[in-house]
């Protein structure tokens, strides 16, 4: 699809400060695992949280379209940084969508100028893919309700500031006795776990959160009690658009350094690039992420022109996330044993792909969405 001046001009802006600000600082994030600081508020500053968030609640006012080109320009600087954009973008449409005006006025701009930092809470020990699974309650109590159980690999767990809690508050009602809560997570009754150890995405912190006997005013609750469910479901499109776009990023930024290194290294007394074997590499690597990128783009479009789109983001981020991880391996190969070491970039995006497989909806969830799409819809939805 042909992008307009607006698109262009967010896209280059990115894409220069995750080129000077973020990929210089991707190899020490990882290796500590240290939560990007420095670079998170810069984003506030910039405007790169909550790119959909309308002009007149404080945001840029940007259509999705946007919101995937950001995602993969900060994604081919690091995608732990990436992520805090999604996030971001995940509770704040969540806000937009179901806040009143006073939880607006109160949380959403600290979120966006990144002096709040949150958290999305859903996954439990028996509640990943299946949601149903989760045992977490919120009890009301005289105006207010009380908040008991526990959370696992919760992205900024150490870190966030604020927590938008999926909790059952009605036992027996299934998937419409879930509501979405909007916790302090500096309470009393919030206990934070220790940080995991990731294998990618290593500054993407993740962790669990108990809750023991947290009392929450009645303004904690977002949106109308029992409808937790759909509202977690009416922002996972434009979250998987988000994730498809990250892996893109991963996949340009891998095909990038594949592209230099092959003409730099020589062996037979010629660039590797003069290989046929090497460049058929670089070849894949480079259609597939276009392919990808086209696919995001897409799903996007038809996001922002309101046609039905689930199709078409569960194809982007399935097709997507299997081309992150394929092709940096890819990349990892033309780069022979340096690829394998520690402190070469392909080393770390082929870490850093895996989970796009993973998050946001398993691709094997997301093949099955596209084959119900497809005998519900017909092939030519």
């Amino acid at each position: 699809m042909f992008l307009t001046e607006t698109h262009e001009q967010v896209r280059d802006m990115t894409r220069q400060f995750a080129q000077e600000v973020i990929r210089p600082l991707a190899e020490e994030l990882d290796r500590d695992s240290r939560f990007p600081t420095e670079i998170y508020d810069q984003m506030g500053e910039l405007g790169l949280f909550g790119i959909g968030v309308p002009e007149a609640m404080g945001g840029p006012g940007f259509d999705t379209v946007t919101y995937a080109l950001v995602m993969e320009e900060l994604s081919r600087g690091y995608a732990s940084v990436a992520d805090q954009c999604g996030l971001l973008e995940l509770v704040s449409s969540l806000l937009v969508r179901h806040g009143t005006d006073a939880q607006r006025d109160k949380w959403l701009g600290d979120l966006l100028s990144a002096k709040t930092r949150p958290a999305y809470c859903i996954t439990e020990p028996e509640a990943g893919t299946d949601v149903s699974g989760i045992r977490t309650t919120a009890v009301r109590d005289g105006d207010g309700w009380v908040l008991n159980g526990g959370k696992i690999w919760i992205h900024n767990a150490p870190v966030a500031d604020v927590g938008f809690v999926l909790a059952r508050t009605d036992p027996e009602a299934g998937h419409r006795g879930m509501s979405i809560f909007i916790v302090d997570l500096h309470a009393d009754g919030v206990t934070r776990g220790p940080k995991e150890i990731k294998m990618g995405q290593r500054a993407s912190q993740v962790g669990p959160l108990t809750f023991d006997d947290v009392r929450l005013p009645a303004d904690a609750l977002l949106g109308t009690e029992g409808r937790g469910f759909h509202m977690m479901m009416s922002v996972l499109d434009k979250g998987r658009v988000g994730i498809a776009a990250l892996a893109v990023g991963i996949g340009q930024a891998g095909l990038e350094a594949a592209t230099e290194y092959a003409q730099q290294r020589k062996q037979f007394n010629k660039a590797i690039s003069e290989f046929q074997g090497v460049q058929w590499l670089l070849a894949d690597i480079a259609k597939d992420v276009e392919a990808a990128r086209l696919l995001v783009h897409s799903a996007a479009y038809k996001l922002d022109t309101g046609q039905d789109a689930t199709k078409a983001c569960s194809m982007a981020k399935c097709f997507a996330g299997d081309m992150a991880v394929a092709r940096s391996a890819d990349a990892v190969q033309v780069f022979g044993g340096s690829g394998y070491i520690r402190g070469f970039e392909v080393e770390r995006l082929y870490r850093d792909a895996k989970i796009t497989q993973i998050y946001e909806g398993t691709n094997q969830i997301q093949r099955m969405i596209i084959a119900r799409e497809l005998v519900a819809k017909g092939a030519l939805a």
